[in-house]
């Protein structure tokens, strides 16, 4: 083999590992839905709603039966509607932890206020503060996503 032969492999591999470092990167990388007005619309409104029913809850549960299963309801299509959009885990799963009747957060909250029929208004002002920045983390991920290009 010549030397012009072994300087022109090596100038190829060099391009192609430029070429090929890049696409790995890329590849690697994980990947994000854009962002969408509507997403962001559900979470800011429910956040309001989900707060202002959460105040009720120092009176009978039965007595806002209707409003917690609307407000439920629309927290399941927000759920699902990020659920449903590609490469929207990160949200997916916020929605999940939001609306989860075992945790501390929305589902734990009217769970038990279901079960115990009035909260006292000490744990339903920690509970609004917990649950107003776990709406938060949802609403920012959504602000931060990349704006789709205009066409």
């Amino acid at each position: 083999m010549d030397d012009k032969y072994i300087l022109k492999m090596g100038s190829n591999l060099k391009n192609f590992i430029k070429l090929l470092v890049p696409l790995c990167i890329i590849g690697c990388a994980p990947q994000i839905s854009h962002f969408s007005p509507i997403a962001y619309e559900q979470a800011t409104s429910l956040k309001v709603d989900s707060l202002v029913l959460m105040s009720k809850a120092a009176e009978s549960y039965t007595d806002h039966e209707e409003e917690i299963s609307g407000l439920m309801n629309r927290v399941e299509k927000s759920y699902e509607f990020a659920k449903g959009r590609p490469h929207n885990e990160y949200s997916t799963r916020q929605w999940e932890i939001l609306k989860d009747l075992d945790r501390n957060l929305l589902g734990g909250f009217m769970k038990r206020w279901e079960d115990q029929g009035k909260l006292s208004p000490t744990f339903i002002n920690e509970a609004k503060r917990l649950i107003s920045d776990a709406y938060d983390t949802i609403i920012g991920l959504e602000s931060r996503k990349i704006k789709p290009p205009k066409e």
